[in-house]
């Protein structure tokens, strides 16, 4: 069988590289990923080299008056941005906002991870198989103890997904997909919106600002840049279910009361998303952000279609957020915020009583907030 997963949102599945500030230069309304090799070998010839590498050294960019030249005759690769007006907000940018996270590639080109997909699909299976009161009694379990144990809900997502030999995840295998041309990527820009409070249930939108907390005007905010996967961008690998684990004797060994199938997991994989949703369109509607309610309304709509037909939704990769990587966001919201306040990483952002949580990476498409990052259609065929 074969997967197909098309890009719905600008998505990044990234390897952990990144392009610094020095690795690039912004010519053209595109980022100009240099040949550093080439660079190299040209200047070695002549006595501009020592230059060269003492401003590598201590510049937080490179200076286009001095070595513009390079990204005209020099560029490994071309990558243009979304929109021709990120430029002058590339520009005016601090240089620790200019790492630009890039897609996961080979020497044959990007390629989406399969572990990216499986585990998107463990985590919203986890959601789905979770009990109501399996969230309580974590929460009663954690306040009782001494220390809190290093991976809290391990014991909850053993118990729905199995570990070990047991794992339910056992009978799925998700191939990474074949290389894509970089004609489909692109640099886009992402703002890093917030919520404060102005009256009980009324909430005022904030973009972060780096080192000085949240302002009115988006574009007064800090910027982020991403190489990204357009819309539309289709992914296709190999997808293999094990036949032998399905079989019901050795699911009864196995323990397992149902056959794990991409149907089992589709369906669990579209109720996380229609609760991911439905909490992003809340937020949406409390930070007036209208165009972004479309989008989320849009990706609602494309749920239900897709439901009818067999595949499913998933976020997936950087900046999906907090949300597509908790399963226990079905849970009750006091019983949620209550676990959630034992944990040291996460208890002053509760002790605010703003919606948790308080912040989305927004994409912004012709330099307006549009969209969230990260949603991708997923379906298979024989």
């Amino acid at each position: 069988m074969t997967y197909k997963a098309t890009i719905l949102t600008p998505t990044l599945v990234g390897d952990g590289n990144r392009l610094s500030p020095i690795d690039y230069m912004v010519w053209r309304d595109q980022v100009n990923v240099l040949h550093q090799t080439r660079i190299f070998r040209l200047l070695s010839k002549g006595p501009r080299l020592e230059g060269y590498l003492t401003q590598l050294r201590k510049a937080s960019k490179l200076d286009f008056a001095s070595w513009g030249g390079f990204a005209q005759n020099y560029a490994d690769r071309r990558i243009p941005f979304e929109d021709a007006a990120y430029t002058p907000y590339w520009n005016n940018a601090p240089a620790e906002s200019l790492s630009i996270p890039t897609f996961a590639a080979t020497e044959g080109g990007p390629f989406l991870p399969g572990a990216a997909i499986k585990g998107a699909l463990r985590t919203a299976y986890v959601f789905s198989k979770a009990k109501p009161a399996a969230i309580r009694e974590l929460a009663e379990k954690l306040s009782t103890g001494e220390r809190l144990p290093r991976r809290p809900a391990e014991s909850m997502e053993q118990h729905t997904a199995g570990s070990g030999g047991s794992d339910r995840m056992r009978a799925i295998s998700v191939g990474d997909s074949g290389n894509r041309s970089r004609d489909a990527f692109k640099v886009y820009m992402l703002r890093l919106s917030t919520l404060s409070a102005r009256g009980p249930g009324q909430y005022s939108l904030g973009w972060k600002q780096s080192g000085r907390g949240a302002v009115g005007r988006p574009e007064n905010s800090t910027p982020t840049f991403a190489e990204m996967a357009a819309p539309g961008t289709a992914f296709e690998g190999n997808w293999r279910e094990n036949e032998f684990l399905n079989r019901e004797e050795v699911r009864q060994v196995l323990r397992w009361n149902q056959a794990v199938t991409h149907q089992t997991l589709f369906e669990g994989a579209n109720l996380y998303a229609a609760k991911q949703l439905e909490i992003h369109a809340q937020y949406a509607q409390w930070a007036g952000l209208e165009a972004l309610g479309a989008s989320i309304g849009a990706l609602q709509a494309r749920l239900e279609s897709v439901r009818g037909e067999g595949g499913c939704l998933l976020a997936i990769g950087w900046g999906a957020g907090f949300l597509s990587k908790s399963a226990a966001i079905g849970a009750d919201e006091t019983e949620y915020r209550n676990l959630l306040g034992l944990m040291p990483f996460y208890q002053r952002a509760i002790q605010t009583g703003l919606p948790f949580p308080k912040t989305r990476r927004v994409v912004f498409l012709k330099n307006k907030p549009a969209t969230l990052p990260g949603w991708v259609e997923l379906r298979i065929t024989s």
